[in-house]
């Protein structure tokens, strides 16, 4: 077992997120992992079919399947704990404030909007209301990156000098069996103030960096382009930032990379050391230091303070952990987080996206737009508490 807590678990519905999504089933495995959260109710697809199908699969009772989500909010309203919205990012912010609005704490699926003025709206609702919302980013949720966190803050690799990220995919390029073209799901295929690249990939590389080194973009300068098949949206984007204590920080973040199904990677650089993380080798973690010394390191490592956790290890080194593991210590500190505010007591989100980093990742991507179209570095505007 993983996690010390002998609680009942708390009660959960999905808004979207059916069986026929992979996002879906990912919280939904996630959220069950270690017994945190059960799923109670839903409103999982528009298709009947799908939505009842989906109910009968996950245990759900017929008469708490909702046809739309503004009958669930309303039918539901007191009866559970929290809600996750795991419909297509350009109803995030609609989806979320009535949530909030109604009482529900709120898990959201990144990216919370499509601009930081949804956000913000967000925010100051969360603020009005003493509501919760956290935003879902799995790949904090790796035991590894956690430990590189800790690394991090210990200073064991000295002053943060730079930090390289990468998440390379080639979806909108590779073909489908049959010599068939990408066929992306329809939302993905338009843009709107911010790049849908940056809401689906960008935000993600964002929050890692902020997740791990804690300093804040100041300035960036970056690039947008346009290079397969699908035209008419952004899909690479490269930018150089600058960020509080001098670090600077390299991003790029494509889906036109062909042979990359998901090549996240990150690079952290220190005054005395350095270390790399790769997603798809999640188990291991790279470490040099300016003596020479480089090791590497997974979870059987005495030298751990964080991967050898006995929540970290549902099962022992050498099979890995992975994607929906993440998802699941997630749910696990959202769960936690949850329950202290819900006792109306201070909630420690060491480990939870929360709306106000939201809102610093939107405007960051709004700044890349700006100087792609000025060709010079812009300022990221101040965010106030």
């Amino acid at each position: 077992m993983t996690h010390s807590f002998n609680g009942p678990p708390l009660s959960l519905a999905f808004i979207g997120g059916s069986i026929k999504s992979a996002v879906g089933y990912a919280h939904f495995a996630a959220s069950r992992m270690d017994n945190r959260w059960k799923l109670v109710a839903g409103c999982f697809s528009r298709d009947s079919e799908i939505n009842h199908a989906t109910a009968a699969q996950w245990g759900v009772e017929p008469d708490r399947v909702y046809s739309n989500w503004s009958e669930l909010l309303k039918q539901e309203q007191g009866r559970i704990d929290g809600v996750v919205i795991l419909l297509p990012t350009p109803v995030h912010a609609e989806v979320s404030m009535a949530a909030i609005n109604a009482g529900f704490g709120v898990i959201c699926e990144k990216s919370l909007a499509t601009s930081s003025e949804e956000a913000k709206a967000i925010l100051e609702l969360i603020k009005k209301k003493a509501g919760f919302l956290a935003v879902t980013f799995n790949y904090t949720g790796f035991p590894m990156v956690r430990e590189l966190k800790q690394i991090i803050e210990a200073k064991k690799l000295g002053k943060i000098m730079q930090v390289l990220v990468e998440m390379p995919q080639e979806s909108f390029n590779r073909q489908s069996p049959g010599r068939i073209g990408p066929q992306p799901q329809t939302w993905r295929t338009k843009d709107y103030k911010i790049p849908t690249i940056s809401l689906d990939l960008g935000v993600h590389i964002h929050h890692l960096v902020d997740f791990l080194t804690g300093e804040k973009a100041l300035e960036v300068m970056g690039d947008q382009a346009m290079l397969g098949e699908h035209v008419a949206v952004v899909d690479n984007i490269m930018c150089i930032a600058r960020y509080t204590n001098d670090m600077r920080c390299q991003m790029w973040f494509s889906k036109t990379a062909i042979g990359y199904r998901n090549g996240l990677r990150i690079r952290v650089f220190g005054e005395s050391g350095s270390a790399e993380w790769i997603q798809e080798n999640p188990e291991e973690l790279r470490l040099n230091f300016a003596n020479g010394q480089r090791m590497l390191i997974d979870r059987a490592s005495d030298l751990l303070l964080v991967a050898r956790q006995p929540r970290y290890n549902r099962f022992k080194a050498g099979h890995p952990s992975g994607f929906i593991e993440a998802f699941a210590n997630l749910y696990c500190d959202i769960a936690d987080n949850l329950m202290l505010f819900k006792q109306g007591k201070i909630t420690d989100q060491n480990y939870i996206c929360n709306v106000k980093m939201a809102v610093e990742g939107l405007e960051f991507f709004e700044t890349i737009g700006k100087s792609n179209t000025s060709n010079q570095w812009q300022k990221i505007g101040d965010i106030n508490d």
